[in-house]
């Protein structure tokens, strides 16, 4: 899979992309990802955004500079070819979404903005479909393509190790827990749930299966 990123802040996905699960599969090359500045066109002076039209709070990207950022994509393949734009009015992004994105798609490009937005006329010449990773605002669209980097990358064969790969498969609940089996915390003791320490994996299915609803 390659994702191609189209962002004035590529630096800000350094440290996340470095470490762990996505290291590893940049590093065997089972993923890539490349990033694509539009303030690497501006001319004279390095301006991205301008004033809105009709008013209003906030600076504006321009249009341009991001069309000319998508130009230096290299598409093999547009049926295998996802575009991206980060909207909070978008379809909402879920795991069925990154399941089927890993399953169609040889790369997958996503357009980050910034400040009050990038001006509309972008999403509709590249006919780049809408996507929100939640009700709410963001400072700018980096994190929702490092949220979508994630949870496509974890559908790709060979992205997560075999332990990795079995726990993603199990019924899964945020409600986990580990040593010590019983915890002191000010005076008070709090202990691992005994269906936990059964080894009866029936019971702990069926438990696990309670904590998630």
């Amino acid at each position: 899979m390659r994702f191609h990123i189209i962002t004035i802040f590529p630096e800000t996905f350094n440290s996340y992309l470095r470490e762990s699960i996505l290291g590893r599969a940049i590093k065997n090359k089972i993923i890539s990802i490349k990033f694509y500045n539009p303030m690497n066109f501006c001319k004279p002076k390095k301006r991205v955004d301008d004033r809105p039209y009709g008013g209003g709070p906030g600076m504006v990207l321009r249009p341009e500079l991001f069309l000319k950022a998508f130009s230096k994509i290299k598409i093999k393949n547009k049926k295998k070819t996802k575009l991206i734009f980060f909207s909070t009015s978008g379809k909402k992004f879920t795991t069925e979404y990154a399941k089927q994105s890993a399953k169609k798609y040889t790369d997958i490009v996503m357009i980050s903005g910034r400040y009050e937005g990038i001006d509309a006329r972008v999403q509709k010449i590249l006919k780049a479909e809408e996507i929100s990773i939640g009700d709410y605002v963001l400072t700018g669209g980096e994190l929702s393509a490092m949220v979508l980097i994630d949870s496509i990358s974890r559908q790709i064969p060979g992205v997560l190790g075999k332990y990795e790969s079995l726990e993603e498969e199990r019924v899964s609940t945020s409600v986990v827990y580990t040593r010590p089996e019983i915890l002191e915390h000010k005076g008070k003791k709090y202990k691992v749930p005994k269906v936990l320490l059964s080894g009866n994996h029936k019971l702990i299915e069926n438990w696990k299966n309670k904590m998630k609803k």
